[in-house]
């Protein structure tokens, strides 16, 4: 669980999931999405796939991304939740 979690704390392993919300897409587009760069998007794309968060197919010279684990989705939802609540209540307090 903890191995799952620190795949999940890289905000741009978090962008990278996001982008993938609407299904495939190829590295290009999500360096062009993530404002990542080619290597970095690329790295954090590998470990996602080593963790089965996201699956990959190759096509010609392109490599689609997309999401494997759709468990991963609820977990980002509840986390997500939870920071609203919180930034409501400090902001219902000092605002």
């Amino acid at each position: 669980m903890a191995r799952r979690f620190a795949v999940l704390a890289e905000p741009l392993r978090l962008k990278l999931i996001r982008a993938l919300l609407a299904g495939e897409k190829h590295v290009n587009a999500l360096v062009k999405a993530t404002g990542g760069s080619q290597t970095n998007v690329s790295r954090h794309l590998q470990t996602l796939a080593q963790a089965q968060i996201l699956g990959r197919r190759k096509a010609g010279l392109q490599v689609f991304y997309f999401i494997t684990d759709p468990s991963v989705l609820s977990i980002c939802e509840r986390a997500c939740g939870s920071l609203q609540q919180q930034l409501s209540k400090q902001t219902g307090i000092f605002g």
